[in-house]
Order: structure tokens, then C-alpha cells, then sequence
């Protein structure tokens, strides 16, 4: 038992670190890219300094380390279990009767905490540096003030509306949608007051309005109830629990937003009337991150463990490569189906993780009592 634990903690010793490693050379990697890539956009706008792209790409970082992390964990644990079966270690291991589940215990748990230290710690830094990044990169280098501008159109909001009954419900439609400095301004409104049966009981007309602190605010309104004349009221204001960052939240990628603030706001898009479909899908992602990394290992030592005396190896360790692109093109599937809203976000988040856990399970029992 001793033995087991002991060879246990040197190989999750010797995975970490092999993981650790591929991880950083990979974040590298797509960072040099992603600078490259930069600096040829920033090359047709000479006012703007190239200090301003290394800033970019460096609060990319946290992202790209986020989305590559699976692949660093597959890549470095295949890594890790080649060079360990190459010296026989685990050839002797094994041979002295310690099961392969024994001593991938520490591998596996390594795993499971990188992928919640990705969800639970990374994740929150990489959505405050993706969302610095976004916005310097909608001003500077894309010619516009934030998301709403590149959502130019008609906005729709489905909000509580306790004034009239106690389970009303409001529905706001504005035709036009900018943003003025710190001030939403909104044009062409209509705003449309329901009982709880969803039956009209007035609309509200207004050329123009603005979001302020804790209402909508619209300006030279029409008071229009059903088979009455318009009356007109002034400005009328709509209490709401909407701020303009939300909005804009609303609008921009659900990358911006940590898996700690993700749930309260979905559950206020959904009050509001938007899609919350992204941020579902998001936040099941972030989900399955720690299960997905612990998949990887288990694929990377499924793949990489076989003798070297039997031969093969090569097309073993091509086999696990391709296995875990395969699951990552499954995952982009899934994602573009629940994205659509054709496949739920929960299915299109942990189906695929589902199924590499079944084939890494299928490999290594296979493997041990094959």
C-alpha cells in the first residue's frame, strides 16, 4: 500500500509538471499568434501606439490559457506516461501487481484541481482581462465605443411591472440604440403594460428616452389605452433593475463574465427579455472543465502506456493525439448546436465530455484486464 501511494505521488509529481509545462509553451504559442495578428490590424492605424497591442495580447493570456488547458492536459500527460513506460517504471509497477487505477489516482486528481483552479480562480481573472481587452479593442482598433454600437437596431426588454398589477409585466421596444458617454439613450419607444394573463392594459409612446438610476426615463410620452384616445403624460418613468454595464453585458461575449457572476446573470437576462442561450452554454463549459481535464488523463494514459517492446507506439501516441482533437471538434459541434438553441446547453456542454470519459474508461479497462 505504501509502495502504491508513494509511486502514486511521483507520478502526479512528474504529470504536473509535464503538464504545467505544455500548458505555458501552448499559452505561448497562440500568444505570439495572437500578437502577430495584432500588430497586422494595427498596422493601417498609425495613431495608435504598439504599446497598445502588447497590452491586448497580454490580458488575452488568461483566456487562451483557459481554452487551451484540455489540450495542454492531453499533450503533457501523453508526454509524461511515454517517457515513464520508455524507462520501464511503469512496466515494473505493474508487473509488481500495482494496478494501472492505483497509481493513476495522483495523475487523475491533479487533473480535476487544474480544472477547477481554471474554473474557480483562473476564470474570474480571465473575464476582467478579456473584458479590458474587448472594449480596447472595440475602441482603438475597431472604430467603435463597446457593444451596443455594433448592435445597432431595434432592443428588446421583458421586465416585472408591479404599478398597475401585482404580476404584471412590461415589454420596452426602442427602434433606435446608442450609447451617449455613460448614458443609454434610447429612441422611438414603445412600451407595452400587461396583466398577468399577458393581456394589454396600456402602451406607452415616446420618441426618445434614457436609462437612468433604477428606471427608464421617457421623454414627451403617449399615455394609449385600448379603444381610448393617446393622452399625453410628459415624461414617464419605468422602474427597472437594469444598469447600462448590464446591458451591455448583455450584448457583448459571455467570456467577459466569471462562472461566479454568471448564474445571477442569466437569471436577469432571462427577467429582461434577452437571450440567455450564450451564457448558458458558457457556463456549463466552465462546468465541465475540471471533468474534461480528468477525461484528458485518462485519454493520455490510455494511449501512451503500452509497452515499447510490443511496437507501435508511435501510432498509440498519434492515436491519443487524434482522439483528443476528435473530442474537441465534437465539443465545437455540440456548442454550435446548442448555440442555435437546436441541442439544450447542457447537453451540448457535457455530452462530449461524457463521451471521451466513456472511451478513456473503455481504453484503460481494456488495457489493465485486456
Amino acid at each position: 500500500m505504501t509502495v502504491s501511494v508513494t509511486l502514486s505521488f511521483y507520478i502526479a509529481r512528474q504529470f504536473m509538471l509535464a503538464v504545467m509545462a505544455m500548458i505555458l509553451s501552448l499559452t505561448g504559442l497562440v500568444s505570439l499568434f495572437d500578437f502577430i495578428d495584432l500588430l497586422r490590424r494595427v498596422a493601417t492605424r498609425p495613431n495608435v501606439p504598439t504599446s497598445l497591442v502588447s497590452e491586448i495580447a497580454i490580458l488575452h493570456v488568461p483566456y487562451f490559457m483557459i481554452e487551451i488547458l484540455p489540450f495542454g492536459v492531453l499533450l503533457g500527460g501523453i508526454v509524461c506516461f511515454w517517457r515513464l513506460t520508455r524507462s520501464s517504471e511503469l512496466i515494473v509497477a505493474r508487473a509488481a501487481g500495482i494496478s494501472a487505477w492505483q497509481f493513476l489516482t495522483g495523475p487523475l486528481s491533479c487533473a480535476l484541481l487544474i480544472g477547477a483552479l481554471a474554473t474557480g480562480v483562473l476564470s474570474p481573472l480571465s473575464s476582467m482581462m478579456f473584458r479590458r481587452a474587448e472594449t480596447l479593442d472595440h475602441v482603438y482598433l475597431r472604430n467603435g465605443g463597446g457593444p451596443l454600437d455594433l448592435a445597432d437596431g431595434a432592443l428588446w426588454i421583458r421586465q416585472a411591472d408591479t404599478a398597475l398589477t401585482p404580476h404584471g409585466v412590461a415589454i420596452l421596444h426602442a427602434r433606435s440604440v446608442h450609447l451617449q458617454g455613460k448614458v443609454l439613450q434610447i429612441g422611438g419607444i414603445s412600451l407595452f403594460r400587461l396583466d398577468e394573463t399577458d393581456h394589454l392594459i396600456v402602451r406607452i409612446e415616446a420618441p426618445r428616452g434614457h436609462l437612468g438610476k433604477g428606471k427608464w426615463i421617457f421623454e414627451d410620452a403617449r399615455s394609449v389605452h385600448p379603444d381610448r384616445l393617446p393622452v399625453a403624460v410628459g415624461d414617464f418613468d419605468l422602474p427597472t433593475d437594469l444598469t447600462v454595464p448590464r446591458v451591455q453585458d448583455s450584448f457583448a461575449s459571455p467570456d467577459t463574465l466569471s462562472v461566479w457572476a454568471l448564474p445571477g446573470f442569466i437569471a436577469l437576462l432571462e427577467r429582461s427579455g434577452f437571450s440567455s442561450i450564450r451564457h448558458r452554454l458558457h457556463f456549463q463549459t466552465l462546468l465541465t472543465l475540471p471533468i474534461l481535464s480528468g477525461t484528458m488523463a485518462l485519454v493520455a494514459a490510455g494511449f501512451s502506456m503500452r509497452p515499447t517492446r510490443r511496437g507501435g507506439v508511435a501510432r498509440m501516441i498519434g492515436s491519443g493525439v487524434a482522439a483528443g482533437f476528435a473530442l474537441f471538434t465534437i465539443s465545437k459541434v455540440a456548442a454550435q448546436f446548442g448555440d442555435s438553441g437546436a441541442m439544450p446547453p447542457v447537453l451540448a456542454a457535457w455530452a462530449p465530455t461524457g463521451a471521451g470519459l466513456c472511451l478513456a474508461v473503455s481504453l484503460l479497462l481494456h488495457l489493465e484486464d485486456g
